[in-house]
């Protein structure tokens, strides 16, 4: 993080009298700091996730208590999805007396999953457990390498990484495969290392009946080498990876490959094309929010089709690959003079392989706005476009190609409404018109059944905390499943920032915001202010805008005399195309220009804000921006 205060008007602000801040400050300070507001919320419910059979499971918590839940859709109503206590016991019984015992009503947090048996399973840090109607007991995974692995579509065997090769491990058994032998240091498959982001996890996709692997065998060899020294006391810590520099003439690529599992040995199918740039159309990295998103398979698992995205992002060719020869057909590109992303705001796809009609869905913001398209598979030419107008859809949630539907979230489509809202809606593949499934005025977070038959919906605002109901496809309410009170967070002390709106640099378009006021705020008073900045392009200051008891330590930092702000100036998305590119290739921009704007404007409309004494701060790209 970089901070930097200004004086804008020297002598106003020598003029001005220092403030003091006491220990008592502080302390109210810290109270707003997400640690100690967070437990102040009451019916909070986190977690959600729908198993296999229908069912949905979250954890909801009041009063320090946590529980979590399972719902019946046939009945409506939740009931406890285990017995807490047994599984507290479990845990605790599993660590041996190592650390801090585990309340029934604190557990930690776990990742539920259906076993076949019908009983669940919880993974977590504390290891694996299984819970059922006799009670819940540890998991003892049989002897095997610690590797992290990617589980296979039944969940009985995950791929891993071991010495730079692909690895298979069979996890009732414990044994292991060796399915790749000419890795080598630097040069090794399903390797995850983007530079700024490197883990020991195996990039893979697996084929929907778990007989193949696509992956890649990551060519870093002659990739220039980063080096990081941590100093602290003691030794200095030392880090190094491989890293492309501006300039280099040797970067990271990736040669793509089908490991086929379904013979007497596993065979290595390499894809007939030269190596690709290591890209996604999500981000700099290769895998995006949920995995290598740019590779999907058909579901007879034959196919494969894959974005190739050149280094600057600004083309993205879909192609797909006869997974038996390796053979590779290229069938659309989509070329952009800045970058071309298959979302939004770089965190998913919205592209979609439909081989058994014969189609696929390409998400392009060629109309200055993200929407979707539909096109023929064989030529390559767009059949229709799905969605239109000046808004844009943010993610692809569900496809029901035997009734030609679509589900998805969008961001700015409804009138009178902030454009960063986002709602749930409905489309036809062959016409129609869009239709709102979560009419409330309010942001909606949205977690879809497998099917696609339900979802959960928690919709808040800035200052109204969550409601969480269950609808069906249609949008139809069928259960309330909490109402977040916030009563004990209010009396705690607790203000929510206020929304506001300024001009851009233009002069004319509207850029959006949060204030944050000193809960003991007086308008007599006159107080200092500080921006909080992250230029973009792939997010901006503010972050979601629906309800959060502490977002980062704005509120804290107003406790100890400040007005704090954060606004997404242009350079951000979620706004046209060309309101992301406004400073395309002019990184020293970094929205500054919006940022003098709306402090200007906010002074002016706000007596209480002294403008002469202004600070800034920010983290990463916001650090750089705040520097420069």
């Amino acid at each position: 993080g970089t901070l930097l205060v200004s004086g804008l008007g020297a002598g106003d602000a020598m003029a001005q009298a220092p403030t003091t801040v006491a220990a008592a400050d502080y302390e109210r300070a810290a109270k707003m700091l997400g640690d100690r507001t967070a437990p102040l919320v009451d019916h909070a419910v986190s977690g959600a996730t729908w198993l296999d059979d229908g069912t949905l499971v979250y954890r909801e918590r009041s009063n320090g208590i946590d529980r979590v839940l399972r719902l019946d859709l046939a009945s409506g109503k939740p009931a406890p999805a285990f017995d807490a206590k047994a599984l507290a016991d479990a845990i605790n019984l599993a660590a041996g007396g190592k650390g801090k015992p585990v309340q029934a009503d604190k557990l930690p947090p776990m990742q539920v999953s259906l076993d076949p048996n019908g009983s669940l399973r919880l993974t977590g840090m504390q290891g694996d457990f299984r819970c059922g109607k006799d009670g819940c007991t540890a998991i003892n995974k049989p002897a095997s390498g610690a590797e992290p692995g990617a589980a296979s579509p039944d969940g009985k065997r995950e791929a891993f990484i071991r010495d730079w090769n692909l690895w298979l491990r069979d996890l009732a058994s414990g044994k292991e495969t060796q399915l790749t032998f000419d890795g080598v240091r630097d040069y090794g498959y399903a390797t995850d290392n983007a530079g700024w982001k490197h883990t020991d996890n195996a990039i893979v996709v697996w084929s929907p009946d778990g007989a193949k692997i696509a992956t890649f065998q990551q060519d870093q060899r002659k990739t220039s080498t980063m080096t990081l020294v941590g100093t602290n006391v003691g030794v200095p810590k030392v880090q190094q990876w491989k890293y492309p520099f501006v300039g280099d003439k040797d970067v990271t690529m990736i040669e793509r490959v089908v490991i086929d599992l379904s013979g007497a040995k596993p065979a290595t199918v390499r894809l007939q094309m030269p190596a690709d740039q290591h890209r996604s159309t999500c981000s700099d990295d290769i895998a995006c929010d949920e995995g290598w998103e740019d590779v999907q398979w058909a579901q007879d698992g034959k196919t494969l089709a894959f974005v190739s995205t050149d280094r600057g992002h600004k083309s993205a060719t879909l192609r797909i690959a006869d997974a038996t020869t390796g053979k590779v057909r290229d069938v659309y590109t989509e070329t952009v003079k800045t970058q071309y992303q298959s979302a939004p705001a770089l965190s998913s796809v919205n592209w979609r392989y439909l081989p058994e009609s014969n189609e696929f869905l390409w998400f392009s913001q060629k109309s200055d706005w993200g929407h979707l398209y539909l096109h023929d598979l064989a030529s390559g030419k767009q059949k229709r476009q799905v969605t239109s107008g000046d808004w844009n859809v943010t993610r692809v949630a569900h496809i029901d190609q035997a009734a030609r539907t679509i589900w998805f979230s969008g961001v700015g489509r409804e009138a009178g409404r902030d454009p960063y809202f986002v709602h749930y809606y409905k489309a036809g593949l062959d016409g129609g018109e869009v239709q709102l499934l979560t009419p409330e005025n309010a942001t909606h977070d949205i977690t879809v059944s497998k099917d696609g038959k339900h979802f959960v919906d928690a919709y808040s605002t800035t200052t109204a905390p969550p409601v969480v109901l269950l609808r069906d496809a249609d949008g139809k309410q069928l259960a309330e499943l909490a109402r977040t009170d916030i009563s004990r967070l209010k009396a705690a002390g607790w203000v929510a920032p206020e929304d506001f709106t300024v001009k851009a640099r233009d002069g004319r378009t509207d850029l959006y915001g949060l204030m944050f006021k000193p809960s003991n705020f007086d308008a007599k008073k006159k107080y200092p202010i500080v921006t909080y900045i992250y230029p973009g392009p792939q997010v901006g200051s503010v972050g979601r805008r629906g309800f959060a008891p502490a977002r980062s330590d704005h509120q804290a930092l107003a406790e100890l005399g400040f007005i704090v702000i954060a606004v997404d100036g242009m350079g951000t998305p979620l706004r046209s195309k060309s309101f992301q590119d406004a400073w395309y290739g002019d990184m020293a921009d970094n929205t500054l220009p919006d940022q003098v704007a709306a402090l200007k404007q906010l002074a002016a409309r706000h007596p209480w804000i002294d403008a002469t004494r202004t600070g800034m701060w920010g983290h990463s790209g916001g650090g750089n921006a705040t520097v420069a």
